[in-house]
C-alpha cells in the first residue's frame, strides 16, 4: 500500500495550508522561503489538488477515479468531488472525534475497530450513505487510546450532518454534506479546470 510519508508540517507549509485542517495543533516556526514572482494558472490549479489530496490523504490514481466518479453523477463536478471526499469513512470518524488525525482514523479503520450498520469494515475509503450509523466495536470501546483521543478531540466542532454520540463512540450520518458544510479551504472550481484541459 503506497502511503505519503513527507513531514506534515513542511507539507502545510510548501501548500500554505493551516494544519488544524489536517487534525494537528502544531505550528511550524520556520517561514517558507519563496520568490515573489506570479504564479501561473497551472500552478495554481495543481496546487489547490494537491490540497485536496493532502487534507484527505489521497494519492493520485484514487484522486482520479473520484474526479471521473464525481463528473459522471448529476450536478457540479467539483462540489460532487468534495462530498465523496468527505464521505469517506476514515474522513466521518475525523468529524465525528473518534481520531485526532485523518490518519490516525485510518489506521482504526484498517485494524477493523469499525462497525457500519453493525458490520466490520476495514477500507477506509468506504463512502458512507444518509442513515448509516457508524460505530467503534464493543471491545475496542474499553481501550485507553479511545479515552486519550476523546480527551483531545471534546473541544471539536462536529458538523452538522453528523449526530456523535462521544460517550458510546456512535456517529450517524443525517445527511450527505452539502459544499456549504464543508470547512476545507480547496477551491474545486480550479481541480475541475485542472482535469478538464
Amino acid at each position: 500500500m503506497a502511503v505519503n510519508r513527507v513531514p506534515v508540517l513542511k507539507r502545510c507549509r510548501s501548500l500554505g495550508l493551516d494544519p488544524i485542517y489536517i487534525g494537528i495543533d502544531k505550528k511550524s516556526n520556520r517561514e517558507l522561503k519563496r520568490a515573489n514572482r506570479k504564479m501561473s494558472e497551472y500552478a495554481l490549479q495543481l496546487r489547490e489538488k494537491q490540497k485536496a489530496k493532502f487534507i484527505y490523504g489521497v494519492l493520485e490514481k484514487p484522486f482520479r477515479n473520484y474526479y471521473k466518479k464525481a463528473s459522471r453523477q448529476r450536478g457540479m463536478a467539483g462540489e460532487n468531488l468534495m462530498i465523496m471526499l468527505e464521505s469517506r469513512l476514515d474522513n466521518v470518524l475525523f468529524r465525528a472525534g473518534f481520531g485526532r488525525t485523518r490518519m490516525e482514523t485510518r489506521q482504526i479503520v484498517d485494524h477493523k475497530h469499525v462497525l457500519v450498520n453493525g458490520k466490520c469494515v476495514n477500507i477506509p475509503s468506504y463512502l458512507v450513505k444518509a442513515g448509516d450509523v457508524v460505530s467503534i466495536k464493543e471491545d475496542a470501546k474499553a481501550s485507553q487510546r479511545y479515552k486519550d483521543v476523546l480527551e483531545v478531540t471534546a473541544g471539536r466542532l462536529t458538523p452538522e450532518w453528523l449526530d456523535v454520540d462521544q460517550e458510546n463512540l456512535v456517529a450517524t450520518v443525517k445527511q450527505l454534506p452539502t459544499r456549504e458544510m464543508i470547512d476545507v479551504p480547496v477551491n474545486e472550481m480550479l481541480i475541475v479546470e485542472l482535469y478538464n484541459k
